[in-house]
């Protein structure tokens, strides 16, 4: 106990003191989540809105792919960018591999199931309550859907922060394809795994107290965008 008192109080001094290593690791973090997660909005909210008004053969085995990657294992989405951007891979000509560009990458792949799934659902319910009078002022079905999305924007904010969540947490893609290379590709989840298996706890405790505050911030985030417009006034009040 006396030796994980010791690292803490350690590690709170690091975090107090802004210790650069600890809060360039933090600063790279959160920048490939944040890369990931606007590049993933970008494809994730498009697909999940053609894919709730769209028909076609096949639909539903597309949706329930979809759903399914929804547990994709990080480590097996780190394998098959590493297979694509090693320099045997089809894509090793970009030269990427063990860049914050490659993580980029993985962490997208990661995200845009989550992010279409989540914005298939809430178009199918909005469309269900709304659509019909979208349509009758004409407007075609994918448009409906992307006004939809645009008038269910705090519940979009909600699923985005959720997809943050899910990046800024994720360590094995990353560890594949970023090599965790010191001033380079370390992240606060590598980072934490190194560190602990070279004894140095208290920037390992530092790290994932960092960790866990973003989670935290994040899980408070969601809870306030789904606090109805009278909560607010009440809370005012």
């Amino acid at each position: 106990m006396g030796a994980f008192s010791q690292s803490l109080s350690l590690a709170l001094q690091l975090i107090a003191s802004a210790d650069a290593t600890l809060w360039r690791i933090v600063g790279l973090s959160l920048r490939v989540s944040a890369s990931a997660c606007l590049i993933g909005a970008l494809l994730g909210l498009g697909l999940g809105a053609w894919l709730a008004v769209s028909r076609f053969r096949g639909h539903g085995l597309v949706v329930g792919a979809l759903n399914t990657l929804l547990a994709l294992p990080s480590v097996v989405v780190g394998l098959v960018v590493y297979l694509l951007l090693s320099r045997s891979g089809p894509l090793g000509s970009w030269g990427i591999l063990f860049t914050p560009g490659a993580m980029v990458i993985a962490q997208t792949i990661l995200v845009v199931p989550l992010i279409a799934a989540l914005a298939r659902q809430l178009v199918a319910d909005a469309l269900r309550e709304g659509g019909d009078e979208l349509q009758a002022m004409g407007a075609g079905r994918l448009l409906a859907a992307l006004l939809l999305l645009l008038h269910e924007r705090v519940a979009v904010l909600t699923l985005l922060l959720t997809a943050f969540g899910r990046a800024v947490a994720e360590v094995g893609a990353v560890m594949v394809v970023g090599g965790n290379i010191d001033g380079v590709t370390r992240v606060m989840t590598t980072a934490i795994a190194l560190e602990t298996s070279k004894g140095d706890l208290p920037l390992a405790l530092g790290l994932g107290l960092v960790l866990l505050g973003v989670v935290a911030i994040i899980n408070g985030l969601v809870a306030l965008t789904r606090r109805s417009p009278a909560a607010w006034v009440g809370a005012a009040a």
